[in-house]
């Protein structure tokens, strides 16, 4: 979808409307995940799937999805925690109360709330909420925001000076090629794992230079898309293809992109 039709499709919807509201969902998420947070009391349980969730997790979804009800009662919604709703609609939101639920259970700050709005299923607003760190980042496939203030992808050239993140170091051998993972990480300058959506949050903030994701659901990913192309950066799966319809991600700048793709995929 080009930047222009983007543009009027968020007008036509009210733009300033729908920040506030997306401000307002991690605003309110915000006030139930930040007591919880650094808890030595914190129960943690494992889901079928065996991914760990805490009531942060399903109360701030609770409650996001309660706004979103009460304010576009007509919209969808597709929630980890608690499934889907109308998600045939125009307007579907998607959300992820907690990405990167290990790291917040052990009261470690690298993780966020990820909020999405789909039109006709693309993507046209993200954001990444860091509650416990106050930090906001509002992305529409054009611009991005963090609190406010406009950011944008690092031009890094040169792979063998690139930061590199993920958050998981064995991950990528067990979903992807593990051999071409093993080339990637040689090439690049760093390798570090600032994981889930906060290391795509310091991707969007010129603090690293490339992001990758061997398996993700919708709600992990959907929010990145607007925030990564909004910070002039290129989103795709691990193929290189439409991140959409995909199941993973490989984030970068422009310059760096190909690159990368070229050596997962040799």
């Amino acid at each position: 979808m080009s930047a222009v039709a983007v543009k009027v499709i968020i007008k036509n919807m009210n733009k300033e409307k729908l920040v506030d509201f997306v401000r307002l969902l991690a605003e309110e998420s915000g006030k139930v995940i930040r007591p919880v947070f650094g808890n030595p009391n914190l129960e943690i349980e494992t889901k079928s799937d065996s991914t760990p969730v805490t009531i942060a997790d399903r109360e701030s979804e609770e409650v996001m999805r309660g706004l979103i009800g009460s304010h576009f009662p007509d919209h969808g919604i597709i929630g980890e925690e608690y499934g889907s709703q109308n998600e045939g609609a125009k307007y579907v939101w998607v959300l992820d109360p907690i990405d990167g639920t290990k790291p917040f259970s052990a009261g470690c700050p690298l993780f966020g709330t990820l909020i999405c709005l789909l039109e006709n299923g693309q993507p046209i607003l993200g954001a990444i909420n860091n509650p416990v760190t106050g930090q906001l980042l509002i992305g529409n496939n054009y611009s991005a925001a963090l609190n406010g203030i406009s950011v944008k992808m690092r031009n890094t050239a040169v792979l063998e000076e690139a930061r590199l993140l993920a958050s998981s170091l064995e991950a990528p051998a067990q979903y992807q090629n593990g051999a071409n993972w093993e080339r990637l990480t040689q090439r690049a300058g760093e390798l570090l794992t600032w994981g889930d959506c906060f290391g795509y949050l310091m991707l969007a903030t010129g603090k690293a230079d490339i992001m990758v994701d061997p398996t993700m659901k919708p709600w992990d990913l959907m929010a990145l898309i607007p925030v990564i192309r909004g910070a002039g950066g290129v989103i795709t799966d691990w193929q290189g293809n439409d991140p959409v319809i995909g199941n993973s991600i490989v984030a970068a700048n422009p310059i760096l992109h190909p690159m990368v793709i070229e050596i997962l995929n040799a």
